[in-house]
């Protein structure tokens, strides 16, 4: 018992000592350290939580970030909207979104579906949504999300193998939100464009570039970038910063819809229902399906 007490009594010198070297510490900073000191640590401190937020919660140059309460804006002034969607949306009762499905009091008009990533990857829900949206007459788009892990070359091959578009679908998307680190921006450019001009030439269509808004300003922004249809990813924002044209923006990644369970990304189309049809393969804006039907054959 004894040895007990004492070891419990040195414990207790021990922290008293430690408390008191604190102490001591902190009052020679409070008398050596001059007041604008203490104020300028407390910007930095401030200012490294402002950064912090903006990294983790803001930055557009990371994935797809979540508001912090769930938010869902609806832009004023629009009245053509669409989701996108991939396995990650599950097995969608598509009866139940076609019937009860709006978004802001308005009907779902447009579906984009992800289909190929990178040279190999297909996503597994791809065929049946692609199938499901034609049959509940949805317009519909498919998109490849763009690896940095393959040449630009394999990777609209693989697009063209997997991808069927017929008379009425919306053009080809690419979903382009990273640069491989080992190319230089204009060598990342030449295989965007390498993809885009590969499917062009397939589909007789101009594909859809999607990217966030600053990541185009960074790396797209050419002008020959321009004039691919532009769909713009932008969250929680009244309205689009891009000073440019653009035909969809995607404002949301926090959508809840009858049919779908969890989140689902929400969007805009920029002009009428009209206008939208109009940007389908085989409408007057569009080349036309039957000159990519002669490629087929």
């Amino acid at each position: 018992m004894p040895s007990v007490q004492k070891k419990k009594t040195k414990a207790k010198r021990k922290a008293t000592r430690t408390k008191r070297q604190k102490t001591t510490w902190f009052a020679w900073l409070r008398r050596h350290l001059p007041g604008w000191a203490w104020w300028l640590g407390g910007v930095a401190i401030a200012a490294l939580y402002v950064w912090a937020f903006y990294y983790f919660f803001v930055s557009p140059y990371g994935l797809r970030w979540k508001a912090l309460f769930g938010d869902v804006n609806y832009p004023e002034g629009y009245d053509i909207h669409g989701i996108d969607i991939s396995h990650y949306q599950g097995n969608i009762d598509w009866e139940l979104l076609r019937n009860r499905g709006t978004i802001d009091e308005c009907p779902i008009r447009f579906v984009m579906i992800k289909a190929t990533e990178g040279s190999n990857r297909i996503d597994p829900k791809f065929e049946y949504n692609f199938q499901q949206a034609h049959e509940y007459g949805f317009t519909r788009g498919a998109y490849h999300f763009y690896s940095t892990q393959s040449s630009a070359k394999e990777q609209a091959e693989h697009f063209i193998r997997q991808v069927k578009l017929i008379k009425g679908d919306l053009p080809p998307v690419l979903d382009v939100e990273q640069k491989p680190k080992d190319q230089t921006d204009t060598e990342f450019k030449s295989s965007i464009l390498e993809w885009l001009n590969r499917v062009e030439a397939h589909y007789q269509v101009k594909p859809i570039l999607y990217t966030y808004y600053k990541f185009k300003m960074a790396y797209l922004n050419d002008t020959i970038f321009n004039q691919y249809p532009y769909w713009i990813a932008h969250y929680y924002v009244d309205s689009v910063a891009y000073k440019g044209p653009w035909k969809f923006w995607q404002h949301t990644d926090v959508g809840r819809l009858p049919g779908i369970k969890g989140d689902v990304d929400f969007n805009i189309y920029n002009g009428s229902y009209y206008d939208l049809r109009q940007l389908t393969i085989g409408s007057q804006e569009s080349i036309g399906v039957d000159a990519y039907r002669n490629n087929e054959e």
